[in-house]
């Protein structure tokens, strides 16, 4: 069947292992010094382990691939223990994967005295009033995708001055997702490029006067977009050919969020000519948590 699944760039691995643990499926060994995909079985092709690649090795391809496997998935994370399969489910529960949720459950109801917990752990690991206890105190049980977990804050806790009246736009081009922008439209033409990630302007209250103002902007979601080697052919062309004069990037804090980043590394290292590149980290709550020349 043709499906999304993880495509692991050899040449750019370092062998460090940092996604290993952050996929729960077990789908990834370090082998040889390089991270591989053991399994196609057990390659959801979410991309949790995505982020936490600090070499941009690991992207997501569609291809002809067997299909996932939840049950073979469930089975051998039995083995590795009660924190292992929390943090599986924890996982499906948070990418409303709600199909493989089901089957893990009915797997592990089926097997009860197999399990290394009791049924009443589970249904309180995913409905019950212990959240915290799974969440936190227990940190092997975390999903660690921190972009999915739900959280409840209040607005304006980093006490920016709202400006008053209306504030108008600082947009002067469409369109901005970055599958639909044309590299060489001539507004691009030694523009300062903006490439923020789709949910930065609506975490940061002041985006459009601290970041759009006088750049030319590209959006996209590096976790959930298709197509991403199309948007590093993109970004080469409007280094290469709009001859852009800086790029910034802008993306949350959260783990999958930096693969907008590693593709703007990658299409710089392709392109023929060299420009300054800056990211910007916001978090969740609306604050810069760093800034910096790349």
């Amino acid at each position: 069947m043709i499906r999304e699944i993880v495509k692991i760039d050899e040449d750019l691995c370092n062998g460090c292992g940092d996604c290993v643990p952050n996929c729960h499926e077990g789908a990834l060994q370090i082998i040889d010094g390089k991270a591989r995909l053991i399994s196609e079985l057990m390659c959801d092709g979410l991309g949790a382990c995505i982020g936490h690649c600090p070499m941009g090795a690991i992207t997501i391809e569609e291809r002809e691939a067997e299909e996932y496997n939840e049950e073979i998935v469930i089975a051998e994370m039995v083995r590795s223990g009660k924190n292992t399969v929390f943090a599986h489910l924890k996982h499906l529960q948070e990418h409303g994967e709600t199909g493989f949720l089901n089957i893990a459950l009915n797997y592990i109801k089926a097997n009860r005295e197999q399990m290394p917990f009791k049924i009443s752990e589970v249904h309180e690991l995913l409905h019950g009033d212990k959240k915290e206890e799974h969440s936190h105190g227990n940190q092997g049980a975390g999903c660690g995708c921190a972009g999915s977990a739900p959280q409840s804050f209040n607005a304006g806790g980093f006490n920016m001055v709202a400006p008053a009246g209306d504030v108008p736009s600082e947009l002067t081009q469409w369109p901005v997702q970055m599958h639909l922008i044309n590299p060489v439209a001539s507004y691009f033409n030694g523009a300062d490029l903006l490439v923020a990630a789709d949910c930065a302007a609506f975490s940061y209250g002041n985006f459009h006067n601290h970041f759009i103002k006088g750049k030319k902007l590209v959006i996209a979601c590096p976790k959930l977009d298709q197509g991403k080697d199309i948007y590093v052919q993109k970004l080469v062309k409007l280094i290469d050919d709009a001859r852009v004069n800086t790029i910034t990037v802008v993306i949350m804090e959260v783990p999958c969020c930096g693969g907008l980043s590693q593709m703007v590394q990658m299409a710089t290292q392709m392109a023929s000519r060299r420009v300054p590149v800056k990211e910007v980290v916001i978090g969740i709550k609306g604050d810069i948590l760093s800034e910096e020349w790349m």
